[in-house]
């Protein structure tokens, strides 16, 4: 396995609707290996193909209770609305608020072919829409309010403890 780097704001490759996967191979399974190791390693809790330059329809995610990889995955059964925070790998420090289903079903096929059908409702549903709005090339900047710097208010605090001390 291996840390893949991760593809920033303006890379065209972020806003391109990825292709289908055609068929599941060692390439294929080699890269979503890749792409959990490289979540960890960036400490996310999802990674689209398209956030490390790869332009296919596949998603990793983990929000603690292990890795779930979807192949070619489709939202259904959307229900409900939440607003809430959001951030991206490819968007280092920036934050915003997002209003998303507050459940859904993803559907798609799973690491060894199978359809998989997944229920999912809060931080799951979340993370699976921000994925699958990489695949069609939209960022969480395009629907977000209240969008902020993160790294701007770590840089000032560390910059007040630089001071005090």
């Amino acid at each position: 396995m291996a840390v893949l780097p991760i593809r920033f704001v303006p890379e065209a490759v972020l806003r391109q609707k990825a292709r289908p996967v055609e068929r599941i191979d060692t390439i294929l399974l080699r890269l979503l290996e890749d792409m959990i190791e490289t979540m960890y390693e960036a400490r996310g809790i999802g990674l689209a193909a398209p956030q490390v330059g790869i332009s296919k329809r596949v998603i990793v995610v983990d929000i603690g209770d292990g890795p779930i990889c979807l192949i070619n995955p489709k939202l259904d059964e959307l229900e409900g609305e939440e607003i809430g925070p959001e951030g991206c790998l490819s968007i280092p420090g920036v934050q915003g608020e997002v209003k998303r289903a507050a459940k859904l079903v993803a559907r798609g096929v799973d690491e060894q072919g199978r359809k998989v059908r997944i229920p999912a409702e809060g931080l799951l549903a979340r993370v699976f829409q921000h994925e699958v709005d990489h695949l069609d090339g939209r960022l969480f900047t395009d629907i977000a309010s209240g969008i902020r710097d993160g790294t701007r208010q770590g840089q000032e605090e560390e910059e007040e403890e630089e001071v005090e001390a």
